[in-house]
């Protein structure tokens, strides 16, 4: 097609409605993710900086290059290893209290009465301090990693046997008569409606058991350990070592993220599986 000076038209393509809208999605989880970049850059900066000038003081609180002197010096076998117990015991852990606290809360959904009567005594459980039970644990089985991986189990189970149970017990109670006046069974309406409906829900669950997962397996550590990261932590406060718990932090933000990366990517995978937005 020409115009009437013999010049080519160009046709400009027209953007739909949803084209847009997965377009300014795509450019807001883009600008998200450089925001993101740009505090933490800023943070290391600002912190670089104030060490540098003295705000600050280094030998106490650390900074950025000193962190990364520090890990450069570390034997690296010897910090694989330490990496490798934490994270075995956290995955553990946290797969166990997952698994445990499901099963618990269906037990619970399932059985009104038994929900009825254990329902204080799990407020009360997840209001008492964990760390109080420590040596309780170590007694039962052991100062080693199964002392470690309990406590890990204890931090997490209680929170997700209350959240879980809370998502089954929001499902709308006519979408449950519907199916009962259908002849459903009880296993048929958790299988078909209950769990299904709490998907986004089991996994913002996984998503909090993360980071309680790391906070167990760290404060299990701090009572009785020979190796790990929690272990590192301590020891690099008892001598004084402030480089060493930082960089043993930061190798433990490092290690949370990625655990935290890969629950996203289940996330994402349910929401395509169930068409979830």
């Amino acid at each position: 097609m020409k115009t009437n000076k013999g010049l080519p038209c160009r046709m400009t393509k027209v953007k739909t409605p949803r084209q847009t809208y997965l377009a300014k999605r795509r450019n807001d989880k883009i600008i998200v993710i450089l925001l993101r970049i740009g505090v933490l850059a800023f943070f290391i900066g600002l912190w670089e900086l104030a060490a540098e000038l003295g705000w600050i003081d280094p030998f106490i609180t650390s900074c950025p290059s000193r962190i990364a002197k520090t890990l450069s010096e570390i034997d690296m076998a010897d910090l694989f290893t330490h990496i490798a117990y934490t994270l075995i015991e956290c995955i553990i852990g946290f797969f166990v209290a997952s698994g445990l606290g499901i099963l618990i809360a269906v037990l619970l959904w399932r059985f009104t009465r038994l929900r009825r009567v254990l329902e204080p005594y799990i407020v009360v459980l997840n209001a008492l301090p964990k760390i109080a039970l420590g040596p309780i644990i170590i007694i039962w089985v052991g100062a080693g990693a199964q002392a470690i991986i309990v406590m890990t189990v204890l931090i997490c189970i209680i929170v997700t046997v209350i959240s879980v149970l809370n998502g089954f017990m929001s499902v709308d109670e006519g979408k449950i008569l519907l199916l009962r006046s259908m002849g459903a069974t009880r296993f048929q309406i958790l299988t078909k409606l209950i769990i299904p409906a709490n998907v986004p829900a089991l996994v913002n669950m996984l998503k909090i058991n993360v980071g309680l997962a790391w906070v167990g397996t760290i404060m299990g550590e701090y009572l009785v350990s020979t190796a790990g990261l929690g272990y590192l932590i301590i020891y690099g406060s008892q001598v004084f070592k402030m480089d060493l718990v930082m960089a043993s932090t930061v190798v433990l933000c490092i290690l949370a993220t990625v655990m935290y990366l890969a629950v996203a990517g289940v996330e994402r995978l349910t929401k395509k599986r169930y068409h979830i937005d």
